[in-house]
């Protein structure tokens, strides 16, 4: 009996509008504030997603915060260099797809928050300080420019003015964004190929962990 795979969302091409963060240094505690970590499932992370500078302190909204404001919508978070400092909480890319972010560019990223980001199906794009500033005044003067994120080919294209830019990402990470797997999904899709190779070893080279390790 086969199993089920947990499909994630697979990503090929996103055009898209973009959320505008021309802020530096954002932290993971500033993405998803600690005092909302108490959930252990991904369900309503995405409601307080930056809560601090998205809310008043009797949850109203601030009228001057990205998200609040009607005028930038999009899958695409552009941010200012270094975002997702911090600590290691996996809650902030919980948070980041909650909200419904499939991409994040900014010029530098945390290595920890990139492979989390990576292992929830959120893609982060490094591109060179110029072309971000770029996007930043591309969105500034039109609020409706739109990126175009390749994943097969690594190319991200600012639409405004088009210019491309090629970005880097594991290949292994790669394949499993361009299949909508996790790494969980990615070793059931190759079971089979996994127990073929496990059948063609020699009995007289069992596996570690056999009864017949020394």
């Amino acid at each position: 009996m086969s199993q089920k795979l947990t499909i994630m969302e697979k990503f090929k091409t996103l055009i898209s509008s973009v959320v505008p963060l021309p802020i530096e240094n954002v932290d993971t505690d500033q993405i998803i504030p600690a005092r909302f970590l108490k959930a252990i499932d991904k369900e309503g992370f995405g409601d307080n997603l930056f809560a601090d500078w998205r809310y008043q302190k009797d949850g109203t909204p601030k009228s001057d915060f990205v998200l609040n404001n009607p005028t930038y919508t999009g899958s695409i978070l552009v941010a200012g260099k270094n975002f997702g400092s911090g600590s290691s909480r996996e809650h902030a890319a919980w948070a980041l797809g909650g909200y419904g972010f499939k991409v994040v560019v900014s010029s530098f990223f945390a290595d920890i928050f990139k492979n989390n980001a990576l292992n929830n199906g959120i893609l982060p794009v490094v591109v060179s300080p110029e072309f971000l500033n770029d996007i930043f005044k591309a969105v500034k003067k039109n609020p409706k420019t739109t990126l175009t994120v390749n994943l097969q080919d690594q190319v991200i294209t600012n639409n405004a003015n088009k210019v491309a830019e090629t970005f880097e990402i594991n290949a292994y990470k790669k394949e499993c964004l361009l299949n909508g797997l996790d790494d969980i999904d990615y070793l059931l899709s190759k079971k089979e190929l996994i127990e073929e190779f496990e059948r063609k070893r020699s009995p007289l080279n069992p596996p570690r962990g056999t009864l017949g390790e020394c």
